[in-house]
């Protein structure tokens, strides 16, 4: 192990310099961190940055403040709570895993890892991440910010997917049996804060003298990526109804699939070609010039937007009309967001009856 830089030089740089983030307990205060914090924070934080992250983790604590409150919450009212962080089946496992943790585990989080991976939602990384920093367990946790690290650090030149399995393993070697929790929240701010993927600050690295790729000179090429394919397009149409007392026509979206379960406009499905659906209900409908656009991971999504207001008592073939008083954009995805501002603007631009 003498080739390996210390961990002892990390966690004591992590002592001068961690992170202030709101799930966390600072290194060395001797306080214990909260396993319900930590794995909210961790569902958050995939495929999420901090930056955005913060806002979200202060409002669910705020609403929901231990896993037993949780488990009670309506699951409309968590993925509307939800709504804008994307990736939606995290917020349906967060109730899964909330009330699977109050109902039959009393409201304590497993500490092993393997009954970990039990819960709903928690995968190898959450699950190790939790271990490790809940639990103080000598878990091994790689997020892209570990990969960055581990790269350099080594010098792997392998592009990424493939250098997966060698960047844990050096992750796994370095990993130590005290203060694992801290250690893993170290090498994670090492990535986010010094060793960040363009101008990495190396004067400032602990590990500096350890790094190889620092060594030759070659830190900013590293980690590799090999060539992504492109993104396909698909297209799609919503139909934006506002009734005549000012409530909106909504839909909630099927429980599995993308943005499921979570509130939105009535439209078809998104197809690879230029796609459209039936109106939801029978009125003279506007299809505004500008689109909405929008990209999930798999795919970039065009979608045209058609706006009409209707009468009172207008029933539609499908949806439900949401009264203005419980109709907040913000509860909506992204996605919907968008399309909900453009319809708004047209609406406010030309407010008679379209």
């Amino acid at each position: 192990m003498s080739d390996l830089p210390p961990a002892g030089r990390l966690l004591d740089w992590y002592d001068r310099y961690a992170r202030d983030l709101p799930w966390r307990v600072p290194p060395l205060s001797g306080a214990r961190a909260d396993p319900y914090r930590v794995w909210l924070s961790e569902i958050m934080l995939q495929q999420t940055g901090v930056a955005v992250v913060r806002d979200y983790f202060h409002r669910f604590i705020a609403r929901w403040p231990d896993v037993h409150a949780l488990a009670r919450a309506p699951e409309a009212d968590v993925l509307a709570e939800w709504a804008g962080l994307g990736y939606y089946a995290r917020a349906r496992n967060l109730v899964k895993c909330a009330r699977m943790v109050s109902a039959e585990l009393g409201g304590v989080f497993p500490s092993e890892h393997n009954d970990l991976l039990k819960l709903p939602g928690i995968g190898p990384y959450t699950a190790a991440a939790i271990a490790a920093i809940a639990f103080g367990q000598p878990e091994t946790v790689v997020d892209g910010n570990v990969e960055r690290v581990m790269a350099r650090l080594f010098c792997v030149e392998e592009p990424l997917p493939a250098a997966k399995p060698a960047l844990r393993a050096h992750a796994a070697r370095l990993t130590p049996r005290t203060r694992p929790g801290d250690y893993a929240q170290a090498v994670m701010d090492l990535g986010a804060t010094i060793c960040t993927p363009a101008r990495p600050d190396c004067p400032a690295c602990p590990w500096r003298s350890a790094c190889k790729a620092h060594a030759r000179g070659i830190q900013e090429t590293l980690p590799r990526r090999a060539p992504r394919p492109a993104k396909p397009i698909r297209h799609g149409r919503v139909w934006i109804a506002r009734r005549a007392d000012g409530a909106w026509l909504m839909e909630r979206r099927p429980a599995k699939g993308l943005l499921g379960g979570m509130l939105g406009w009535p439209g078809g499905a998104w197809e690879k070609t230029s796609a459209d659906s039936p109106p939801p209900i029978r009125a003279d409908w506007r299809a505004l010039d500008e689109q909405v656009r929008h990209t999930f991971t798999h795919f970039h999504l065009i979608l045209s937007v058609s706006i009409a207001t209707v009468p009172i008592g207008t029933t539609p073939d499908h949806g439900f009309f949401m009264p203005v008083p419980e109709f907040r954009p913000t509860d909506l995805p992204s996605v919907m967001r968008k399309a909900y501002k453009l319809a708004a603007a047209a609406i406010a631009s030309n407010p008679a009856p379209l």
